[in-house]
């Protein structure tokens, strides 16, 4: 631009100038059309201004009553009473420019890229639209959480079923989230899951929920649906252990111990009861935690596991399950994969699956270890779809 402006001399300047001064001085403000003359109270007359400043004020009224009957036009064109608004809310105008249509549009609609922090139309509103919980076999979900975990982990899950009507109970296992027993001390797995069997003790006769277990908290839904069959309408597994009968969680993990190096370094014994007698519980070097367990997740959730996780009972991991086809295998039973998971691979997983069938078997792309952490609405959804699966009366 600087090579282009000093092109122009003083004089050429100085010329310019003046021919736009001859310009304004020969235009001259547009005469009244009668409609409009009346519409002000003008009558011919008056359309000649007596001085500067009558004709200032002239244009402006000339400007603003002329804007009025556009309105008053618009109006009726719309079939519109007098007093009575008839625009549609939904849609804004656009004024167009000279020789263009003149255009309505949604009031979504926008000539300019959506930016990343635009509120969008939450995922769960479309999720919730004509869902009757009220007519579902059972409207209660309750959420198991994994191994060092506890309930907080589930606020998200929390909020997203109760905004859809959904009743539901997170629980704190033995030695976990806020339970003030020490996990160095539990020595079972009917120990370990007490909190949650003694739960659903509670529950009425006809009441039923739906268990969700999360990791290790897939041993402790197996285990209630094993004592507790009639209080579980169905199970869902999320990238948890899903064991057969007679077989604990060490023998299920087993063959993944050789192939993830990243859960063997991040696992730290704890021996509390002295170094030649077996482990009590395990802790996960909260330095590996992210890329382990949450390599997906938001920095405010990770933030909030590594200030809230806790040890790892060992006793429970190895016990094995009497687990059998009138109780346990009554119950309706569905897993959801991680594809991004570094704590259990996907191919484990698949194992998993594959050595006891679920019904059905969903997968959550692009999350991690949590997914309630890292894809909280897509968990969401697939939590509704269950739980909104005719019951099977067979």
């Amino acid at each position: 631009m600087g090579v282009v402006l000093s092109c122009f001399s003083n004089a050429d300047l100085a010329h310019r100038q003046q021919q736009q001064r001859r310009q304004a001085a020969g235009n001259h403000p547009p005469a009244l059309s009668a409609e409009v003359a009346a519409a002000i109270g003008i009558g011919s007359e008056d359309k000649s201004g007596n001085g500067r400043s009558e004709r200032k004020g002239l244009d402006e009224a000339v400007l603003t009553h002329e804007q009025a009957l556009a309105a008053v036009l618009l109006l009726r064109q719309n079939g519109g009473a007098p007093g009575e608004s008839t625009f549609d809310k939904s849609s804004s105008l656009r004024v167009p420019g000279h020789g263009q249509k003149r255009q309505v549009l949604p009031r979504s609609s926008s000539s300019r890229p959506r930016s990343l922090v635009d509120p969008v139309m939450q995922p769960q509103l479309l999720v919730n639209q004509d869902l009757k919980v009220d007519n579902l076999e059972t409207k209660h979900f309750v959420l198991v959480h994994g191994g060092g975990f506890g309930a907080w982990c589930w606020y998200k899950s929390i909020a997203l079923l109760e905004d859809s009507g959904f009743k539901v109970s997170a629980i704190d296992l033995t030695g976990s989230g806020i339970s003030s027993f020490d996990t160095n001390k539990v020595t079972s797995l009917a120990e370990y899951a007490k909190p949650l069997t003694s739960f659903l003790e509670t529950l009425g006769d006809m009441n039923k929920v739906i268990l969700v277990g999360h990791d290790f908290g897939g041993a402790c839904v197996s285990y209630a649906m094993e004592v507790l069959p009639s209080k579980v309408a169905k199970s869902i597994f999320i990238c948890a252990a899903m064991p057969i009968n007679g077989q604990n969680i060490l023998d299920m993990f087993s063959e993944e111990a050789g192939m993830n190096d990243l859960m063997r370094q991040a696992q730290v014994f704890v021996y509390s009861n002295g170094q030649d007698l077996p482990p009590t519980a395990i802790d996960l070097d909260k330095s590996l935690l992210k890329e382990l367990l949450f390599n997906q997740s938001p920095s405010k959730d990770v933030a909030l596991a590594l200030v809230s996780m806790r040890s790892i009972p060992f006793a429970p991991v190895l016990e094995k399950l009497s687990l059998t086809e009138k109780n346990y295998g009554s119950v309706r039973r569905f897993f959801i994969e991680t594809t991004d998971d570094n704590a259990m691979p996907l191919p484990v997983q698949q194992r998993l699956s594959n050595v006891n069938p679920p019904e059905k078997v969903f997968r959550l792309k692009g999350s991690d270890h949590s997914p309630f952490f890292s894809k909280p609405q897509a968990l969401h959804k697939i939590l509704v779809e269950i739980a909104t699966m005719p019951s099977n009366q067979s």
